[in-house]
């Protein structure tokens, strides 16, 4: 879990120091816009998985014609890495996926947008004013046409991911 209630930190684990974002200050479940991509944001209960973290997870995707990989993710420092792309016709590409740091007051170094940035970071045993985490929203080209069917994500647990929305070049 990346995101937990304060009143109930501890449970949570976004990285090494079991660093979490805070669930108030964050939709829940809701299908939310960041700079005109609309995504459905996790419903973060503080108990149930709410990102992945990128450990070459493939993700099966309604088959079809994708221009953007739209993410609405973080990264513990700010990373980058190659994630593929599955053609329905078994042809395979690779993209780069990167991602600004989720540490406070960073700025985005990817072209990111800045999707939310909490006022706070929650530690095991307490919330740590003036540490504003943030959740980026980054796109990824898919330059070869065709039918995509899934994408494998990155083998780097540094990348984490909230949400994934595939638009096409007239939804942009």
């Amino acid at each position: 879990m990346g995101i937990e209630f304060t009143r109930r930190p501890g449970d949570g684990a976004f990285n090494i120091w079991r660093n979490t974002f805070p669930a108030e200050d964050l939709p829940r479940g809701e299908i939310v816009d960041v700079g005109g991509v609309p995504f459905c944001f996790p419903a973060a209960d503080g108990r149930h998985p709410d990102n992945l973290r990128c450990r070459g997870q493939r993700i099966e995707l309604p088959v079809g014609r994708v221009d953007w990989l739209c993410f609405l993710a973080a990264a513990e420092r700010r990373t980058e890495d190659t994630l593929s792309v599955h053609y329905a016709d078994g042809a395979t590409r690779t993209q780069w996926l990167r991602v600004s740091d989720f540490w406070p007051e960073t700025p985005p170094r990817f072209g990111d947008v800045l999707a939310f940035r909490t006022p706070y970071l929650l530690y095991p045993r307490h919330a740590q004013s003036g540490m504003a985490p943030a959740i980026w929203r980054q796109r990824v080209p898919v330059t070869i046409p065709g039918d995509v069917a899934a994408v494998t994500l990155p083998e780097n647990p540094a990348m984490h991911i909230f949400a994934l929305t595939l638009l096409t070049e007239e939804e942009m």
